[in-house]
């Protein structure tokens, strides 16, 4: 039987098409989204097909397509192969512009695996031992009770460039400058180096602090596509040729949320692509920190256009807020400038902590504890994903699952949340008008020391994802 297309509905999109700005499919999806919000298209309701609603509207059955893809996107339909459209049912909807749930909104019947963050160790007990060292030294006390330079301190700068030191890069602590935290390096570097209209390209699927410190700064975002391997640097070519784009932001090892590390061809590859437009390069380096043995980052390809951005929070302590970032030799001034308008200098007393757990080795070994923690956690979880397509290279704190069609990522996590567990979706990182893939993103980094909670959490995970019934049978 044909689905009638409601006289009211096509009344509302003509008026849209006749009277809004931009281009019609966005006039269209933002006409159907005001429409779900206010409940004349009732939760559970079946749009129109395609040709249907082109035929009557007089538009191109692609701009239908595009509407309806965009309205996915914000979380207010979800699309069934060979079923249709279909407006979401109450809650599964997606609460946009929220971001990341902060700690202190978390309940406590929920087991959170929807996050990557550190896992508690001994880190305590040597927090603990420095304060309590660090009381005893007089001269350390007044400096870091002082206002310092903007870049920080001589020997924090140098214990910066040991932490930035990797196969194929030497930091020099002349290009080191010390921040609270890698998003606040991001920010800086936002900051400092680009201004509101600029436009910054990056994954399709990228870290949510950088979508959030862009809007904040009137930063537009072009979302590029990309494969197995990472950014593809072709649609990055493509990209500046059609928009004014004045800086790439880009995690090419361990790649949030998409688990990628990009080969050394590829990174030479978009390395090329950046000379060739004049392109700055942001390099978030946060997860890589828990990866030995890990290619050469794009500032050995690049150092005269990239910005590594570094933080100890996901190897050593989450509160210590101590990160860095190294930076061509000419923009340190403009980067420092940032900086201090920002907070002046990055706190003294938790980068007197982490330096001097750099210099010991105590950073290191603490480093290798978390991987260690983080590879016996995904060793013991690992298996109840057996046939399902998922990746998690070593040292990734998370799994990235594909969800099967014609099912949902949304209806996933939202199966899982009535059961007491939190996972992230592909949407909560998504950038750009595109369809959002359909995965989730399961972490094993709950600061729980409760085994056998992460256990019940990924068997219910597996058994969602494994369900052939559908949604509805669970």
């Amino acid at each position: 039987m044909a689905v009638k297309v409601s006289i009211d509905t096509v009344s509302i999109l003509r008026s849209a098409l006749q009277k809004g700005l931009g281009a019609k499919y966005k006039r269209l999806a933002a006409a159907l989204d005001k429409a779900i919000e206010e409940g004349a298209l009732a939760a559970g309701s079946k749009l129109p097909p395609h040709r249907l609603l082109a035929d009557q509207l007089g538009v191109t059955i692609g701009t239908i397509s595009r509407a309806y893809a965009e309205l996915e996107r914000l979380g207010q339909v979800v699309a069934r192969v060979g079923d249709g459209t279909y407006v979401r049912q109450d809650g599964l909807q997606r609460q946009r512009d929220a971001g990341f749930r902060n700690v202190g909104d978390e309940m406590p019947q929920m087991f959170d695996m929807s996050r990557n963050t550190h896992i508690p160790g001994q880190e305590t007990r040597f927090i603990a031992q420095s304060l309590r060292a660090l009381a005893e030294d007089a001269h350390a006390l007044q400096q870091i009770s002082r206002y310092g330079p903007e870049a920080g301190l001589a020997r924090y700068r140098e214990a910066g460039a040991h932490w930035l030191t990797q196969e194929g890069l030497v930091a020099d602590p002349a290009q080191v400058l010390c921040v609270n935290g890698a998003q606040h390096g991001l920010h800086v570097a936002l900051l400092a180096l680009l201004k509101a209209g600029d436009t910054l390209a990056t994954e399709q699927l990228t870290y949510p602090g950088l979508i959030s410190t862009a809007r904040m700064l009137g930063i537009k975002l072009v979302g590029l596509p990309m494969d197995e391997q990472g950014l593809l640097p072709q649609a990055l070519d493509e990209a500046c040729q059609q928009h004014r784009i004045s800086a790439l932001y880009c995690t090419p090892t361990l790649q949030n949320p998409t688990a990628t590390v990009q080969p050394v061809a590829r990174r030479e590859a978009l390395v090329e692509v950046c000379r060739r437009h004049n392109l700055l390069i942001l390099e978030d380096e946060t997860h890589a920190v828990l990866m030995d043995r890990r290619p050469a980052p794009l500032a050995h390809f690049a150092p005269e256009r990239t910005l590594l951005i570094s933080g100890l929070s996901k190897a050593l302590a989450a509160g210590l807020r101590v990160g860095f970032v190294h930076a061509p030799q000419p923009l340190v001034g403009r980067l420092a400038a940032a900086l201090r308008a920002t907070c002046w200098m990055a706190t003294p007393l938790p980068l007197e902590l982490a330096a001097g757990w750099i210099a010991s080795g105590l950073a290191e070994r603490l480093r290798q504890q978390q991987m260690a923690e983080i590879a016996r956690r995904k060793g013991r979880v690992a298996g109840l994903l057996e046939g399902l397509d998922w990746r998690s290279p070593d040292g990734c704190p998370h799994f990235w699952i594909k969800v099967a069609e014609p099912w949902r990522a949304s209806e996933i996590e939202e199966q899982l949340r009535r059961q007491h567990y939190w996972v992230a979706t592909a949407e909560a990182f998504a950038v750009g008008q595109a369809a959002v893939p359909q995965f989730i993103r399961a972490s094993v980094c709950n600061t729980s020391v409760d085994d056998q909670r992460l256990l019940e959490g990924f068997a219910l995970l597996a058994a969602a994802l494994k369900q052939e019934g559908g949604v509805a049978d669970w």
